[in-house]
């Protein structure tokens, strides 16, 4: 039986609250696909209210837990919520349902609580530091856990792809695919680092990420028995969780694949 603390508990009902709206705001956009003038309008609205919505329930957790979007700097914020509105606003926007919500609640440079929900789905994510990671149930809830996978040969990783960085792209890509692994591109970040705490997936390779896309989910799978690394660091057998959040270069993955996945940024 998953424990969930008050705090957790406020913050996945405020989710699934904000995101009703968004729900029917994506079934609308799956019409507008077929028609002239297209879904840009709408899609901006719906993207502005969700932010509205969530940003007002949050702050009734008082002045101690600011909001910071994704796109926006903390700071140097002590305590903050960091939130990804829609993460994977290109796939809601085509009428693609591979889009989330993603909330954590970060505490000096530590991810404490996180919540990554697709409400076209239904599919819960969360976890809570030293508590594990758990998929929302209607009668129960499921712990995660990540992949077994002890190659790269035939292993499933997701990357996201850093348009600004093509070199690096092109390197993780080739990389990972010359070690027999196949690379999934999904455009939503958040689902991604949930699917790896779930075992859907074996690995997530995401250069220069927001930290809104990354924040919640690296809880989720570092709380599933994952690793979570910063690209660039040399020591691969421990963590520096702050320094993948300030630096955005993650890798998530179980241990026995993240130094296999290391040698191909040597």
């Amino acid at each position: 039986m998953a424990y969930i603390s008050p705090m957790l508990t406020n913050i996945v009902t405020i989710v699934k609250k904000s995101s009703v709206n968004l729900s029917r705001d994506f079934s609308e956009i799956e019409r507008l696909q077929t028609s002239i003038k297209g879904s840009i309008d709408f899609v901006r609205v719906a993207f502005d209210r969700m932010q509205k919505n969530i940003g007002y329930e949050l702050s009734k957790f008082g002045e101690a837990y600011p909001v910071v979007f994704a796109g926006k700097n903390p700071n140097k914020l002590n305590s903050y919520f960091s939130v990804s509105v829609i993460e994977g606003l290109a796939n809601f926007a085509h009428g693609n349902p591979e889009f989330a919500i993603s909330v954590a609640l970060i505490d000096k440079g530590v991810v404490i609580a996180g919540v990554v929900y697709n409400p076209y789905r239904d599919e819960l994510f969360f976890a809570e530091k030293g508590k594990g990671a758990y998929k929302g149930g209607f009668r129960s809830h499921e712990r995660l856990r990540v992949s077994a996978k002890q190659d790269l040969e035939g292993a499933i990783i997701a990357v996201k792809p850093d348009m600004n960085d093509k070199d690096i792209s092109y390197k993780v890509m080739s990389g990972v695919i010359a070690q027999g692994a196949e690379v999934r591109i999904s455009g939503c970040l958040a689902l991604d680092l949930a699917y790896v705490a779930g075992g859907k997936l074996d690995g997530v390779i995401a250069p220069n990420a927001m930290q809104a896309s990354i924040s919640a989910g690296l809880l989720l799978v570092k709380e599933a028995g994952g690793m979570v690394l910063d690209m660039e660091q040399d020591d691969t057998r421990t963590e520096d969780l702050p320094m993948v959040l300030n630096s955005g270069n993650l890798v998530g993955v179980n241990f026995n694949l993240s130094q296999k996945i290391a040698k191909v940024f040597k």
